[in-house]
């Protein structure tokens, strides 16, 4: 399963679009190594994230995520590596609206906002809403479940962490490819 450099160069020119409303300026590199991920599930309207990362260091990483209308990030984990606890992250809103599910107490079906993808409901059992709107922001703890949703618009969300080993998150769905293959 993989994207199609067609589906690639798309998807970067709107998450180019989203920075640009986002009012987030990326250097002419940074461009040209945005990564889109579709989670080998080849359904990017459904599931996805654009990726720029800033640094990833053995101490600190700094990205820039972009989901697409409705897009979602399917659940998973960043659990203990080499002796470390996981990643802990922040995310930050800057443009759009983030519908994050954390571990914890259920929020009411009526008060949920994301639509779980229709197929693959099972894969996401984390139910706690949190809203972000620009400005808000959230830190996960390490090994935390958690799942999130664009809404209408899009969004644009800063991800401050510690480092990050993506080939290391554990997923909820088995079908899940975090690394991208692009044909």
């Amino acid at each position: 399963m993989s994207l199609t450099k067609q589906q690639w160069e798309k998807a970067q020119q709107r998450a180019l679009a989203l920075f640009e409303k986002a009012a987030i300026v990326l250097t002419d590199r940074e461009k040209e190594h945005l990564e889109v991920a579709d989670f080998g599930l080849e359904d990017l309207d459904r599931f996805g994230l654009e990726i720029v990362t800033y640094v990833n260091t053995d101490r600190c990483c700094a990205k820039e995520l972009v989901l697409f209308p409705g897009q979602t990030c399917p659940e998973h984990r960043h659990p203990p590596v080499a002796g470390e606890p996981g990643k802990e992250e922040t995310f930050r809103c800057r443009y759009g609206l983030v519908y994050l599910y954390v571990a914890g107490p259920a929020t009411p079906e009526p008060e949920i906002k994301a639509t779980l993808p229709a197929g693959r409901e099972q894969y996401f059992t984390a139910r706690h809403q949190i809203i972000l709107h620009p400005g808000d922001q959230y830190t996960l703890a390490p090994d935390t479940w958690h799942w999130f949703q664009a809404g209408p618009e899009g969004a644009v969300v800063s991800e401050f962490s510690t480092k990050s080993r993506d080939e290391a998150d554990l997923w909820s769905d088995p079908q899940i490819q975090r690394i991208p293959e692009i044909r």
